[in-house]
């Protein structure tokens, strides 16, 4: 088990981009939050998975929703801390 912290870039607030990272998380097993970031621009992400479940949120995280046009996704991983039950959106 890994954790993700994940920031992506670009036109993604207001196009349903926390709802898409939710549904695209939970399909996964993935737990942990997205929020949007206080910049009007991006949004934050928390996850806790397997590997590959993570590796395949950060390809969904960098297309994005349709109406999202992502300008870039900063990651960083770490050991799990498993301080989380299930995927939530976080206002």
């Amino acid at each position: 088990m890994r954790r993700l912290k994940a920031v992506v870039v670009g036109s993604v607030q207001g196009v349903g981009f926390r709802a898409f990272v939710r549904r695209e998380a939970s399909w996964r097993g993935i737990t942990g939050y997205v929020r949007n970031g206080d910049d009007g621009d991006s949004v934050e992400v928390v996850a806790e998975g397997d590997e590959s479940a993570l590796a395949a949120l950060v390809d969904a995280l960098r297309s994005g929703p349709r109406f999202a046009r992502v300008d870039r996704v900063e990651t960083t991983f770490s050991e799990a801390s498993n301080g989380f039950r299930r995927f939530s959106v976080e206002m």
